[in-house]
């Protein structure tokens, strides 16, 4: 994963060796912190670089959001037309996948990676459209906002008192080959949002009194830079130390989840961002106990547990599923026998667990694990 911030054409130039290197297809990302700080504009730019030096560069998706510089950067582009699908009785338009790998073009420009497509789709998320497109040896150069990032899910929850809902595995984050922060001065992002080159001008006094906050819009800014920096960190350490050394060396991370986990997601998003500063591989580890078995356990909680155990594999991590009377004694020993370093446990009300035993899971693991680092997160958020 490597940083482009030079003009057009060098960023064209750059891209397009890597993408030259080989088979399988390569990933660019454009990541900003809100609406508004470039991103689908500068992708088009780039297309445009890209175009002139001769190589086939199509546009899968991208919305302009009515926004006059950014359609007027389309022109001159190969747009390939979008599906419709009828949803509820209207009609939404998605990228059409299978019209792009028919297509196959040495690249594709995709927007709003993020996004939910509509029941009937090949694939859930448009990350996944990229996957396969990416698969076939199809180069792309995508966009999304910082705040979609699964792990981050939480703190800009805290930050700005909105819940995201359409999120991007961080494990697929680690997987671009170039990765591009569109920084922007807050002041700068407020003078565009007044001046209507972001949202129609009578939802400009909403979006000020809401998410574009200028409190927000700090908050956003500083985990974007953030976010880009650990990564490009974690790709310097990569490229500079041999294959072998290019392991993760720091002790594991592990995350215990219980069988009723309606608020484990916050739970694997620190477990997840733990284990990337820390540049090391984390398990979730899942103890089922006789009382806890597929049957015995309500139908909410077992809907949860498929719920997370996706989640947490989206994530990045192994998720382990261990039988056990007693889970405080097996979660201990798999901790020890692979190399792990920090557990992390939930404290909540409503722990699986701590209707099992006399005594909390919780304050059992800190006694009882002399010779590990135990952190015990309060669950505190809403379900998801």
């Amino acid at each position: 994963m490597t940083s482009v911030r030079d003009r057009p054409e060098k960023r064209a130039e750059d891209f397009l060796a890597l993408v030259r290197q080989g088979k399988r297809g390569r990933l660019k990302l454009y990541i900003g912190f809100a609406a508004g700080v470039g991103k689908t504009y500068r992708m088009l730019e780039e297309a445009h670089a890209l175009r002139e030096r001769g190589v086939d560069v199509v546009v899968g998706f991208v919305e302009t959001h009515g926004r006059a510089e950014t359609a007027a950067l389309i022109e001159g582009l190969e747009v390939i037309p979008r599906r419709t699908i009828e949803y509820r009785g209207v009609e939404v338009e998605e990228m059409d996948l299978e019209a792009v790998l028919t297509r196959n073009p040495e690249i594709a420009v995709v927007d709003e990676l993020a996004h939910t497509n509509a029941p009937g789709s090949r694939n859930r998320k448009r990350w996944q459209d990229v996957e396969q497109l990416i698969a076939a040896g199809i180069n792309v150069i995508g966009a999304f906002n910082v705040q979609h990032l699964e792990s981050l899910n939480d703190l800009v929850a805290r930050a700005t008192g909105v819940r995201v809902r359409e999120t991007i595995p961080d494990a697929w984050l680690k997987t671009a080959d170039q990765v591009v922060n569109l920084d922007l001065a807050v002041e700068d992002l407020e003078e565009r949002l007044r001046a209507g080159k972001i949202y129609a001008s009578d939802k400009v006094p909403q979006a000020l009194e809401r998410f574009f906050q200028k409190g927000n819009l700090a908050t956003l800014r500083e985990l974007a830079l953030r976010e880009v920096a650990e990564s490009l960190e974690r790709d310097t350490l990569r490229r500079e130390t041999s294959p072998e050394a290019q392991r993760p060396t720091g002790a594991r991370v592990m995350v215990c989840m219980s069988s009723y986990p309606p608020r484990a997601a916050e739970l694997l998003r620190r477990g997840s961002r733990v284990a990337g500063r820390l540049n090391t591989d984390w398990f979730v580890v899942y103890v089922e106990t006789p009382q806890e078995a597929p049957h015995r356990i309500d139908s909410e909680a077992q809907r949860h547990l498929l719920e997370n155990i996706d989640r947490a594999r989206a994530l990045g991590a192994e998720v382990v599923r261990l039988r056990a009377s007693d889970p405080v004694p097996a979660l201990l020993d798999f901790a020890r026998s692979h190399s792990v370093g920090l557990m992390l446990i939930g404290r909540s009300h409503h722990g699986g667990w701590r209707r099992l035993l006399g005594l909390t899971a919780d304050i059992r693991l800190v006694r009882e694990a002399e010779d590990l680092d135990v952190q015990v997160v309060a669950l505190g958020g809403t379900r998801e």
